[in-house]
């Protein structure tokens, strides 16, 4: 019947002291849900990345050094594992540290390297049918999954505005674009 949704949270605990003078916050990365090892791996993946890409956009922004984060996979019941959240992941921590939604109509999928690039992932047609199910109208691919999209049925690709991402940059592009594009 299709994978499922799959839906990643990212809170902020800010650095400084509390209401009783204790210290708080560290710049720290903490991770929860049911994740199996390679999943927390692409979390750390993502971090190091967010860090960097923050940076680049928004220098002066030191909200990773003055904020511990919080991310988490609901569902604590279903075990999750695989690299395929590393994109999505990334987003919702550049989402929470440029204080910044993402478009609401958007699903990712993809494994990101240290470097930023965008790497193929399993399962396309079962991802699209779990975003389609969830009323999603945008997807960011992997450019290297292209392929597994031309396959897929076309009843599963009407009407989706489909990008394909080499490198996180694109990806950026999409998320935090305020007007969805036409393709």
């Amino acid at each position: 019947m299709g994978g499922s949704a799959l839906y990643i949270e990212t809170q902020g605990i800010k650095r400084g002291v509390d209401g009783d003078g204790k210290p708080r916050g560290g710049g720290q990365l903490k991770v929860t849900g049911q994740l199996g090892d390679v999943m927390k791996e692409s979390t750390q993946i993502a971090y190091t990345l967010a860090r960097a890409r923050l940076h680049d956009v928004d220098p002066d922004n030191d909200f990773f050094d003055s904020t511990d984060i919080h991310t988490h996979v609901p569902e604590g019941a279903t075990p999750k594992d695989g690299p395929s959240a590393g994109i999505t992941i990334v987003t919702s921590m550049l989402s929470l540290a440029m204080g910044k939604p993402i478009r609401n109509d958007l699903a990712m999928t993809g494994e990101v390297s240290l470097t930023g690039k965008v790497l193929a992932v399993g399962g396309i047609k079962e991802k699209i049918m779990a975003a389609r199910r969830a009323g999603i109208k945008c997807i960011v691919l992997p450019g290297a999954n292209k392929r597994d999209f031309d396959e897929i049925p076309e009843y599963l690709k009407d009407g989706l505005e489909v990008h394909y991402a080499e490198e996180y940059d694109t990806v950026f592009e999409v998320a935090f674009s305020s007007v969805p594009s036409s393709g």
